[in-house]
């Protein structure tokens, strides 16, 4: 009789410690994804055409914020970066709280509205113009076969197409791979800023497109296209 009276007990301590345990593992995993996602890597989403066709309107990207602190930046790096004033219209946007506690710790992609995607053309000291005789732009003299780019037919690699800045200390230029679709540094120029994007503000470099599930691939910054301009190696 004393066992059966006890068994009860017991299946209840054993669920309230299965629930317990339950209870642990997920505080662990949000916290683990709240570190990773606020020091390592970070998850957003592409709003915008300015990067076509690297980058495809919703995709999904990861994001390494050891750059620029701890990585270098390099020429070609694709980056995100806040808005150094005035890029982004002032908007009311939504938002979801639902939404915004799963990109808090990191398991939703996180709300772009302050933040941009360009490729870095030009670091701290160069030279970048536009346009050779051949409409390629130029790093430091050197003329830039881009891979990546989307352009009209018989167009300069820029638009509009005449412009030679040097990027200053603390500093980077960056441009949309769709070119003649993208408000990048060159969209920028004339302000007061110059186009310039504070390195600063950068959050860090995209680094694999991770949905939609066709177009899974990691994104280089393609070394070959800016070895002569500025030493970049494979």
């Amino acid at each position: 009789m004393d066992v059966t009276e006890q068994a009860p007990a017991r299946s209840r301590r054993g669920g309230a410690r299965l629930f317990r345990d339950i209870l642990i593992i997920l505080a662990v995993a949000l916290l683990a994804s709240f570190l990773i996602k606020t020091f390592l890597v970070r998850s957003f989403f592409i709003p915008s055409g300015s990067m076509e066709n690297t980058l495809m309107v919703d995709d999904r990207i990861l994001v390494n914020q050891l750059a620029p602190d701890l990585v270098p930046l390099a020429n070609g790096d694709v980056v995100v970066f806040e808005d150094p004033g005035g890029w982004l219209p002032t908007a009311e946007v939504e938002t979801n709280p639902l939404e915004t506690v799963l990109s808090a710790v990191g398991l939703a992609a996180s709300d772009p509205n302050n933040h941009l995607i360009k490729r870095v053309i030009g670091l701290p000291g160069d030279v970048v113009a536009c346009c050779d005789p051949f409409g390629h732009l130029t790093v430091n003299g050197v003329p830039l076969e881009e891979p990546y780019i989307a352009l009209p037919t018989e167009n300069s690699a820029s638009a509009p197409a005449t412009f030679e800045v040097t990027v200053p200390d603390g500093m980077i230029w960056v441009m949309g791979d769709n070119r003649y679709n993208s408000k990048d540094s060159v969209f920028h120029r004339d302000e007061p800023a110059g186009g310039f994007v504070p390195v600063a503000d950068v959050v860090g470099t995209a680094f694999v497109i991770t949905w939609p599930t066709n177009r899974w691939s990691f994104l280089g910054n393609y070394p070959f296209v800016f070895r002569e301009a500025v030493g970049n190696a494979d």
